[in-house]
């Protein structure tokens, strides 16, 4: 191992102390913010972010038990800080994103778990942790596959162009955040189709 790179007294790698903190937090958010959105979606969108929902409570309940082990407990703080998260995407930015838009970011969150549990998994390897790494790659083969499930469940959207563009939120809030956010992109269109617009385009090809 290269300098600075011993197991603190936990066994963990600090690298590996904080990626476990950070995956109680991400895995938190994923959760709360999938229920949320898949209430709204409903249809297929909101049956596979239930389904990914229910699978990330499943992944959350090994994962306490895993790092207790390390003297490592993500609850409450790193669980609520994932918490907030959530309930900051759901309160915010969902009721600006069309029903595409909103799924299609949803994406991000799984991807962002299943890329950690990847670097985790080599984290493990590294302390010569065989078990815990097989955990790793167990949980990030379940989460590939619940990303090939969302990721097509985007796609299908494309079979109802007009449904793919309603507000990802059917509340009043919702829908007065996708008109706003319609109401910018129009401006934007406005603005790059006028004379300022040509004038900047043939600025930045000199």
């Amino acid at each position: 191992m290269g300098a600075g790179s011993e197991p603190l007294a936990s066994g963990l790698f600090a690298a590996e102390h904080r990626a476990l903190r950070e995956l109680h937090a991400m895995v938190s958010q994923l959760g709360t913010h999938w229920d949320r959105l898949g209430e709204r979606l409903g249809g297929p969108p909101g049956d596979v972010l239930a389904d990914g929902a229910a699978l990330a409570r499943e992944l959350l309940g090994e994962l306490g038990e895993r790092t207790a082990a390390h003297g490592l407990h993500g609850f409450p703080a790193a669980q609520g800080v994932g918490g907030r998260l959530a309930n900051l995407r759901n309160v915010a930015g969902d009721l600006l994103l069309e029903r595409n838009q909103a799924l299609r970011a949803a994406v991000l969150d799984v991807v962002h778990v299943t890329t950690l549990l990847a670097y985790l998994s080599a984290l493990a390897d590294r302390r010569g942790d065989a078990a815990l790494a097989a955990w790793h790659r167990r949980w990030e083969a379940r989460l590939r596959d619940l990303t090939e499930r969302v990721e097509a469940t985007v796609v299908a959207l494309a079979e109802d162009p007009d449904d793919a563009i309603l507000p990802a939120s059917p509340t009043t809030a919702g829908r007065a955040g996708h008109a706003v956010a319609n109401g910018l992109g129009t401006i934007g269109e406005a603005i790059d189709g006028s004379a300022v617009g040509r004038a900047a385009r043939r600025a930045k090809r000199a």
